[in-house]
């Protein structure tokens, strides 16, 4: 069930993840790849690389939840695969937290009636570890309770749940994926930036960075090319259909650890260190279970090298200098 000979259609592909899963379906030589983005995160330039491969791929401006639009999309297009990846972020829902909810649930829905109307064959939807919420346990599988502290988490959430009832009511083919903390070149490093380029931008100003709380808050951090691999991998797979599946390394970092080997990989690693007050909804603790995973497609899970760490510094250091 490979992409190639397909027409595909990538939502928020001129996002972070998104722009990487592009250049790595490119590689697979699909039949035609559309990319349906607002912008509102999303920079054209991160579809340089794909655009020099793929002259002919299409690129939208429009909002992935407005259904008649989509619509008029995935016929045109003659689309086979939705990769969802289109989302209104988490810093966004503390201030606008209305708008995000009916954006992303909206945007799920859209493509579960596309594909129920016979329009697309598959939809892979990308969702959330934020989902989860704070960790009731460690490691988190895909039956953990959904505690969603943030409106974003909730509709993230609120969208998963859409999906599994029209694959349960309707008998769609979709798979919903749950990626934990992705990190890699191309990262926003603007107002909802992460805490990679925030870190590489303080440390080449010469400034101290500040880490919320205690920094003993862990994550799951995955590089965002080894999403992509395993994000077509998932499609590929048909086992996978009708799943929902984190993806992850099954590896907590601190946020103390990470900035730590960052420094080491800036050459910087005396650089001053403050902490400050905590985040409001910041998640304490996330490491996600990969079992499922494994046993729906086995494969090498991935970890965080210090060469994929090097590798984002350096990419950082070529944007902010």
């Amino acid at each position: 069930m490979s992409v190639t000979s397909k027409s595909v259609l990538v939502t928020g592909g001129a996002g972070f993840i998104g722009s990487h899963l592009v250049d790595r379906l490119i590689a697979d030589d699909p039949r035609k790849i559309t990319v349906v983005d607002n912008f509102f995160l999303g920079n054209e330039t991160n579809l340089d690389a794909a655009r020099a491969a793929r002259p002919d791929i299409e690129i939208i401006r429009l909002d992935a939840s407005d259904l008649a639009a989509m619509q008029d999309v995935v016929t045109a297009n003659e689309i086979d695969t939705i990769f969802d990846l289109a989302v209104v972020p988490l810093p966004t829902s503390l201030t606008y937290p209305a708008w995000t909810v009916q954006t992303n649930v909206g945007i799920a829905t859209t493509f579960c009636e596309i594909v129920r109307r016979g329009l697309a064959d598959r939809l892979v939807h990308l969702s959330s570890s934020e989902a989860y919420g704070s960790a009731r346990y460690t490691p988190m599988d895909e039956e953990h309770p959904h505690d969603a502290i943030t409106p974003y988490a909730a509709s993230k959430s609120a969208a998963d749940h859409i999906i599994e009832s029209y694959v349960q009511t309707f008998g769609i083919d979709a798979t919903v994926i749950r990626p934990f903390n992705n990190i890699g070149p191309r990262q926003n490093p603007g107002s909802y930036a992460g805490i990679v380029p925030i870190v590489i931008r303080k440390v080449l100003a010469g400034e101290p960075i500040e880490i919320f709380g205690d920094g003993e808050q862990t994550r799951d951090f995955i590089f965002v090319r080894d999403t992509a691999d395993l994000v077509v991998q998932i499609h590929d797979t048909p086992a996978a259909r009708g799943e929902v599946l984190n993806l992850a390394t099954g590896t907590g970092t601190s946020i103390n650890e990470l900035v730590r080997r960052l420094l080491d990989a800036l050459g910087a690693p005396d650089h001053p260190v403050i902490h400050g007050a905590e985040r409001p909804g910041d998640v304490r603790t996330h490491l996600a279970d990969v079992s499922r995973l494994q046993k729906v497609m086995p494969h090498q899970t991935p970890t965080l090298t210090d060469a994929a760490l090097e590798e984002i510094v350096d990419w950082y250091r070529g944007l902010f200098q």
